[in-house]
């Protein structure tokens, strides 16, 4: 398993939550968890596709993908067209399981803690989790949900809950949309995606 800063907030070892999330919101996040357990344990056996394959409906399921594409744009979304919207959203979906995949490339006995109380900001709520790693610091990460057909998706991920992976994101996307537009951040989305192995 490897941990990149600047990706951190997608790619941090989840495992086994110390008791059953009674949260709706957290069971989101536990969910999540078991399947990054999983896909890291099937690590090098599995190969790049095998990961993406096990972690895709993870993060389909998880994550509300089109709102986070919104959000990580901003204000110049509703100036692209619906084709190039639905190409975005495509794009950052396989970027996000590529990460993953390639992230969560083996297990070494690392575990994820749902702290039990979740909180409530506006509509949305926070749950906040701490990784445990046997060969290093213990790691706090926050994720934001909002409801979303039923259920709670994730939106925004805080590593060392500070970190907003939107707010970093949408940083990095500014100046690429600013001088290419909508194509080049797609190209640029896809090159991440390849660059991970995807």
């Amino acid at each position: 398993m490897r941990v990149i800063p600047y990706a951190a907030a997608i790619v941090m070892v989840a495992g086994p939550a110390a008791a059953q999330a009674s949260d709706p919101a957290a069971r989101t996040v536990q969910s999540l968890d078991d399947a990054l357990i999983a896909t890291m344990k099937a690590g090098a056996s599995a190969g790049m596709k095998g990961r993406m394959a096990k972690i895709g409906p993870a993060i389909d399921t998880a994550f509300d993908v089109p709102l986070m594409t919104r959000l990580a744009i901003g204000p110049s979304w509703t100036s692209i067209g619906a084709t190039d919207q639905q190409a975005l959203v495509a794009a950052f979906r396989r970027m996000t399981i590529a990460q993953y995949a390639d992230n969560f490339d083996g297990f070494s006995g690392q575990s994820f803690v749902i702290q039990p109380n979740v909180e409530t900001r506006g509509g949305d709520k926070l749950v906040r989790t701490t990784l445990k790693d046997p060969k290093g610091d213990d790691v706090a990460i926050a994720y934001r949900l909002r409801p979303s057909g039923g259920g709670w998706k994730i939106i925004d991920v805080f590593y060392k809950n500070s970190i907003s992976q939107i707010a970093t994101r949408r940083s990095d996307f500014a100046a690429i949309l600013q001088k290419g537009g909508a194509k080049a951040l797609i190209a640029h989305l896809n090159a991440l995606a390849a660059k991970a192995g995807g």
